[in-house]
């Protein structure tokens, strides 16, 4: 176990010295985040919007009558009729306009040639595993303010409707370039019924995860399970743990990529105690050859499984593959002491889904528009209703969460959190996420990394961090 760790923390070290010289300057930047040399050499100023309409109250950004925006959406949990949605409110009010609304899966490499050729859609969200590292592109990207001070389609404010402190994820240096659409809530994922069934209480620490996985062995099932493409959501849970155990000390050190922050003891405990439970036997081998969705129905459809950490998207994302009478509940992650410096009800939630509007886009007007229109209240209760997940914007969901028993426990988990919720931004900033799969679902495996892994990771530390979908 102590040699697994250290191979494992020794790549996180390897990239956190290469992370820290980064913010000395653009030379280094250049070696360490693939394609920012590049893509930083096509930034403009909004060079790129071609609108000639007419500035009103009903049109703010003053699209131009008969456009089209070009709108890339992240298929993922959530789909993308939600975004058709409101690409047809544009369409009701901005007379002869539409919006095309086209799915992707893997928006990096989709789209950074794009970005490099100057040639960017109007508007994108910048999700899933193989997003856009922001750092790479934020200074061709629009300054999303005005959004949030216009009205919406209902004639309010928009900035008065949202949740407090929604636009601190897109912030960067100062400017706001990422509008993040989705509330997001991290959770441990299980059955109610099951866990009823049997007489289970859901673990708030590492040890009596451990008891539980002992119990669950004994009823022939397994603690977890995972998929290659969600390795990292193992990263997630133990990155939230070690926060909730060390509170502000560990989540600052970390999300400034401070020297020795992967061998602070709260992670350490947390690499420590989830090492214990692989070695057990208690997580489903094979996961680092089965497609995330069919890991997932492991655990909500035939209930191999009892546990999985996952952001809120998890229940629409299977909800054709969720067993019949699961009550789908969340509750917070795990610490690692009943003295932990955060409560056992902190949380670790933020807004994600990030939308973007690049500069070059050819309809910078409409790329905002349709921002404006994913905002009204409409489109922001239909997307609650359609993925059993909330917006940013308030008062959308009735107390029955819609028949949701996940977005019921969503809605507590927050109200029981209080003041106590956390995130990190630095994952998304460096796009970190694909390279780190590898460590990942090696780790979970069982299998200590290989020499090769590591000197991987020596050459690019860029591709020796781990985060979130």
């Amino acid at each position: 176990m102590k040699t697994f760790r250290k191979g494992i923390a020794m790549s996180m070290k390897d990239k956190q010295i290469e992370r820290r010289t980064f913010f000395r300057g653009a030379a280094v930047a250049a070696i360490m985040i693939p394609l920012s040399g590049t893509l930083a050499s096509c930034a403009t100023s909004g060079g790129g919007d071609s609108s000639t309409g007419k500035k009103s109250k009903n049109n703010p950004f003053g699209v131009a009558a008969n456009s089209t925006t070009d709108a890339v959406i992240f298929k993922g949990g959530y789909g993308i009729a939600y975004a058709q949605f409101a690409g047809k409110q544009v369409s009701k009010l901005q007379k002869g306009s539409t919006v095309k609304v086209t799915a992707q899966t893997n928006i990096a490499q989709t789209l950074q040639p794009r970005f490099v050729a100057g040639n960017p859609p109007d508007v994108i969200d910048n999700s899933g595993a193989n997003l856009i590292g922001i750092n790479t592109i934020r200074g061709q990207l629009e300054d999303l303010t005005d959004v949030i001070n216009a009205d919406n389609y209902e004639g309010k404010k928009i900035s008065d409707t949202l949740y407090a402190g929604v636009t601190k994820p897109g912030t960067f240096d100062g400017k706001f370039v990422q509008l993040n659409y989705v509330l997001t809530v991290y959770a441990l994922w299980h059955s109610e019924s099951l866990f009823k069934q049997n007489g289970w209480t859901v673990p708030t620490t590492w040890d009596e995860m451990y008891e539980l996985g002992t119990k669950a062995k004994a009823a022939g099932k397994y603690l977890f399970t995972w998929g290659k493409e969600a390795a990292t959501y193992y990263q997630t849970l133990a990155i939230s743990s070690a926060i909730k155990e060390g509170g502000d000390e560990v989540r600052l050190a970390l999300d400034n990529l401070e020297a020795g922050c992967w061998s602070k003891d709260a992670v350490q405990q947390v690499f420590t105690a989830m090492k214990k439970i692989i070695d057990a036997g208690y997580v489903k081998p094979g996961g680092a050859g089965t497609q995330f969705t069919a890991a997932q129905a492991q655990w909500s459809d035939d209930e191999e499984a009892i546990l999985y950490p996952s952001g809120s998207w998890i229940e629409n994302e299977m909800k054709t593959q969720t067993k019949s009478g699961f009550t789908m509940t969340g509750t917070p992650e795990p610490t690692v002491t009943k003295n932990s410096k955060f409560p056992a009800a902190a949380l670790h939630s933020t807004a994600g889904e990030g939308y973007i509007v690049p500069s070059q886009g050819k309809n910078v007007a409409g790329g905002k528009e349709f921002l404006r229109a994913m905002l009204s209240k409409d489109a922001a209760v239909n997307f609650a209703k359609s993925t059993l997940s909330s917006t940013i914007v308030k008062d959308t969901i009735p107390e029955d969460g819609f028949g949701s028993t996940a977005l019921v426990s969503q809605v507590k988990m927050l109200a029981d959190a209080g003041t106590n919720v956390f995130s990190w931004n630095f994952v998304d900033l460096y796009g970190m996420n694909t390279d780190q799969l590898v460590v990942w679902n090696t780790f979970l495996s069982g299998v200590p990394p290989s020499p090769s892994s590591r000197a991987r990771c020596r050459r690019s530390p860029t591709r020796c961090a781990t985060t979130t979908r």
